[in-house]
């Protein structure tokens, strides 16, 4: 009489195989996460080749501009000596802006 062994799988029996499946899990979540926020944040001009310029605030004490020009993206935070506050000033003139985008500015 012969005894049969049973033979198992190499994969059975390395505990670490599960992980390989979940870090792929893992990767396709991040990526649909940052998918999400892209579209809902409504970033898709970071993406695209145009230039742009972005205020954000516009303002208040935290105004930032936001600047891409081809590959470059800048960011520009006013300092607490630039921001305007303690300083005293009087009005110079007026910008108006045309229907057909000109800007014309006409001194008091």
């Amino acid at each position: 009489m012969r005894k049969r062994r049973l033979i198992k799988q190499q994969d059975d029996q390395n505990p670490l195989s599960v992980l390989t499946n979940l870090f792929d899990v893992a990767m396709v979540f991040a990526v649909a996460l940052m998918v999400a926020l892209v579209a809902h944040y409504n970033m898709t001009e970071m993406f695209s080749k145009e230039d742009f310029t972005m205020i954000k605030n516009p303002g208040k004490e935290n105004m930032e501009i936001i600047t891409k020009e081809g590959e470059k993206i800048t960011k520009y935070k006013p300092s607490e000596d630039q921001s305007g506050k303690g300083k005293k000033g009087k009005r110079v003139g007026a910008a108006y802006q045309l229907e057909n985008g000109e800007i014309i500015y006409v001194p008091e």
